[in-house]
């Protein structure tokens, strides 16, 4: 009895497996191991960014001047800071188009908006970073899993047809071997799926509270441009 468990336990299992088999827990464990490397960074990161949004918002709107703002996050730059480098790209346009002699203040505004955008669109792209990754992930390893397992159900049956008399022993060992994929398949998709709706939504949270923002720095500049211009 004693050397039927040991023969039944997880490492003898995989140990046990065929080469295929031992491939495909291979491929989802080092799938697992990455999702939750990026899970950890992801999450690092957009908490990071939250922050640093909060953050700078209270700054922002506590009424210091534009000019002065501009030159601290220059001087002391947040890498974490989405919504500073937002704010960066729209007043440092501001400033070089209000520079220029005879630009029309509707120019001057297009400028701006065009230049925070593609700030917006710089920041979007680094909270995507992973995800597509997590996607994969979470939708292809189950069925990579139930590949391996159907593998090796069939190398199961495959040696049935060598032996005389078929027997609950002979049987499981090669079942339990099999259904061990799906189960490391499940483990890896899981994870994966709930950090990448997660961190979807917060991403989207975030960009849209960027694009908040600009809109309402396009408001505040845009009352300073045509106000000068009175």
């Amino acid at each position: 009895m004693e050397s039927n468990v040991d023969h039944m336990s997880m490492w003898s299992l995989i140990s046990n497996a065929s080469f295929v088999v031992q491939l495909v827990m291979l491929i989802l464990v080092g799938a697992s191991v990455t999702s939750w490397i990026l899970i950890f960074q992801r999450g690092n990161m957009i908490r990071a960014a939250k922050r640093a949004l909060d953050a700078f918002e209270e700054r922002f709107w506590s009424g210091i001047d534009l000019s002065k703002l501009y030159r601290q996050a220059g001087s002391n730059p947040d890498p974490d800071s989405g919504v500073e480098q937002i704010f960066r790209a729209g007043f440092k346009e501001f400033s070089r188009l209000r520079q220029q002699q005879g630009v029309d203040p509707d120019a001057v505004m297009d400028g701006v908006n065009r230049a925070m955008r593609v700030a917006i669109s710089r920041e979007e792209e680094k909270l995507e970073q992973g995800l597509p990754f997590l996607a994969t992930v979470g939708s292809t390893s189950p069925y990579i899993g139930l590949f391996g397992t159907v593998w090796g159900i069939m190398n199961s049956f495959r040696g049935l047809a060598q032996v005389q008399q078929a027997t609950l022993a002979t049987v499981a060992p090669g079942i339990a071997e099999a259904l061990i994929a799906t189960a490391i398949g499940l483990f890896a998709a899981i994870p994966a799926v709930i950090a990448y709706n997660r961190f979807a939504a917060r991403g989207e949270m975030l960009i849209g509270r960027y694009y908040t923002f600009a809109d309402e720095f396009q408001a505040i500049l845009h009352r300073k441009v045509h106000t000068s211009e009175d």
